[in-house]
């Protein structure tokens, strides 16, 4: 267990689940999780979300050890585009983690794979991220890549460092976007309160995203978009910075969210690369799933 120690003063965080938040570098919610089973202590009392902080207190914040977990096979029905002894192609449904992480250890993409592929995914991600080549959201539906050794891994993840994986997006914005081609080229970095979401920021990684205009609505937009680069939530924090958030994104987007969406309406469409073993060009549209498709006849 690792413990921190800090002094409540003027300047800080006025909620006790911020302060400790802020002060431990954790999300909120771990921070009330850890308020909840006692591990944090002001002046040595323990403390809950209500207590009231005071100038020159002592809190004492205790971080549990991580729990180590190993990913099980689950046999989840999977929708596959390709596959041979290299790699897979798969189509991820929206509401599916991709592998497991605190809060979604069952029922991910990595879970099902494990019970399709058997031993036959590479091992570079660890036991948690088996096979796993790049990942979209939980919210996001769309084309995926898989490895399933440790050569096709490493082959696959050069293209995408060297920015020659093709990932082309579909999604609904709100507002009318008023070029019909733009690029967004603004670096993403960790969100320095909200630990959990992402922004754009001085001295953040280079994140390039182009986009173009499919049709426009009263009040959305329909665009195509190419990621140059792939950062975490990279089109959901470009769109937002651009003042047009991606219909439905509950994190980035209005308060009041299209709940009929479930999440963002964001699609990974296309999939190109260079096959690891044939070095041949390969590439593959995945249809626009029944949730968009419904959404874009309501604003029709």
């Amino acid at each position: 267990m690792n413990k921190i120690t800090l002094s409540f003063c003027e300047t800080s965080p006025k909620r006790t689940d911020t302060f400790v938040s802020v002060g431990a570098q954790i999300s909120r919610s771990r921070a009330c999780e850890l308020l909840d089973g006692g591990y944090v202590l002001v002046n040595g009392v323990k403390a809950s979300k209500k207590t009231k902080l005071k100038i020159g207190d002592e809190v004492e914040i205790t971080l549990p050890d991580p729990v180590e977990y190993e990913a099980t096979p689950q046999d989840i029905p999977l929708d596959i585009v390709y596959e041979d002894d290299s790699l897979l192609v798969v189509n991820k449904p929206k509401g599916m983690v991709v592998h497991p992480a605190a809060g979604n250890y069952t029922d991910t993409l990595v879970n099902a794979l494990l019970f399709h592929c058997k031993d036959s995914l590479s091992g570079i991600n660890g036991v948690m991220r088996p096979g796993i080549v790049h990942r979209i959201d939980k919210n996001t539906s769309g084309l995926l890549m898989v490895a399933k050794n440790d050569a096709s891994h490493n082959f696959l993840s050069e293209q995408i460092k060297e920015h020659s994986f093709k990932r082309e997006y579909e999604a609904v914005v709100y507002g009318n976007v008023k070029n019909d081609l733009g690029t967004v080229n603004a670096p993403i970095a960790r969100h320095p309160v909200k630990r959990k979401q992402m922004s754009v920021a001085v001295g953040g990684r280079e994140a390039v995203t182009h986009y173009e205009v499919i049709e426009r609505f009263g009040g959305f937009t329909h665009l195509r978009l190419k990621l140059e680069t792939g950062r975490t939530h990279q089109i959901r924090v470009h769109m937002a910075y651009l003042g047009h958030p991606v219909a439905g994104d509950d994190v980035y987007g209005p308060k009041k969210v299209i709940t009929s969406l479930n999440g963002q309406c964001l699609h990974a469409k296309v999939l190109g690369f260079i096959h690891p073993e044939t070095r041949e060009y390969m590439e593959f549209n995945s249809e626009l799933p029944q949730y968009f498709e419904d959404f874009l006849k309501k604003l029709k």
